[in-house]
């Protein structure tokens, strides 16, 4: 499922290449076409996100709410002068890359193409057109009814207003339930996923099965400004970066960790929360510390990386590195 940085990304890219333009809106596929006909013709006036979920808002107040689960994906086109990604979303659908229509020998932009399989909307402006497939929910809902669907949703690191840091602290001393299922709770924190909550866990050296309730103040604000850091890397890299440089292959332990495990003598030291950024990025296999990394030694100590089912999804950790005190 697409996690917060993802949504940031797309919310720029709406801004950025439809804020301001009345945009014709369709539901190709017809199963939103009365949500559709509520918006077309309207201007976006602004696009913003919380966690997982998009808000697109038009000029008379009425706003389309998008969440895409796991399979929703938008795809972008458009003439030389749309600028962005050609698709954001369910990252076993789509991929971000440059795509656009120059026309063919001077022929001037002739609009979009036919849609091509479900699509549930279709926003058509100026210079290009965005295409949703595959989404959760897709709605038009009123201001108020935004305001109550942020309401029920936890603080945004990427937002990361004052006060947020002691919300989400208060969120996770207030349960009992594991660490790990409670940041992927969306009402603790908004925009956490299965990435992001393995790896901060094992930056901060926490214990994925410690109760909220026994984490200290100072170690919850910690690891808020952990997730900030790194979701906002995800918003500049386009991708989950959580390692550091030393980690990548040619630095020192290679691409698949599979040296020889030794016993480690100590406990580590928690990772730096900022990622070193140099002018070419790790393979995929180099980009994490424990996601998907079950049955391969741990970066830092060479224990063997597990993997357990949590609130229905896989969660990775370090059993050495991620000791409870």
């Amino acid at each position: 499922m697409p996690e917060g940085h993802t949504l940031r990304r797309l919310a720029r890219q709406f801004s950025d290449v439809f804020g301001g333009q009345r945009l014709a809106v369709s539901s190709p596929q017809g199963r939103f076409t009365g949500g559709a006909a509520l918006l077309d013709g309207h201007v976006l006036v602004a696009a913003d996100s919380h966690g997982k979920h998009l808000f697109l808002h038009f000029d008379h107040s009425l706003v389309l709410h998008v969440h895409l689960g796991l399979y929703g994906a938008w795809s972008f086109g458009g003439d030389s002068t749309f600028a962005g990604s050609s698709s954001i979303g369910a990252p076993r659908r789509v991929g971000e890359q440059e795509s656009f229509d120059d026309g063919d020998a001077g022929r001037p932009y002739a609009g979009p193409p036919e849609p091509v399989g479900a699509v549930r909307v279709r926003l058509v402006g100026t210079n290009g057109w965005a295409d949703l497939r595959g989404a959760t929910t897709c709605e038009t809902i009123t201001a108020a009814e935004a305001e109550a669907v942020l309401r029920r949703l936890g603080p945004d690191p990427l937002r990361n207003r004052r006060g947020d840091a002691g919300r989400f602290t208060a969120n996770l001393q207030s349960r009992t339930t594991p660490l790990a299922a409670l940041l992927m709770d969306q009402k603790v924190i908004a925009g956490v996923g299965n990435v992001y909550r393995a790896e901060v866990l094992f930056r901060r050296r926490l214990d994925p099965w410690l109760p909220g309730t026994d984490v200290p103040d100072t170690e919850a604000r910690k690891l808020w400004r952990d997730v900030v850091s790194v979701m906002n890397d995800g918003v500049a890299d386009g991708r989950i970066i959580t390692t550091t440089p030393r980690y990548w292959a040619g630095n020192g332990t290679g691409a698949n960790g599979k040296a020889a495990a030794r016993t480690p003598v100590a406990k580590p030291a928690a990772a730096s929360s900022a990622v070193v950024r140099t002018e070419t990025y790790p393979a995929r296999e180099d980009a994490h510390f424990v996601y998907k990394r079950h049955g391969l030694p741990c970066r830092v100590c060479r224990t063997t990386v597990l993997m357990a089912e949590l609130v229905g999804r896989k969660l990775y950790w370090c059993p050495y590195c991620q000791q409870s005190a």
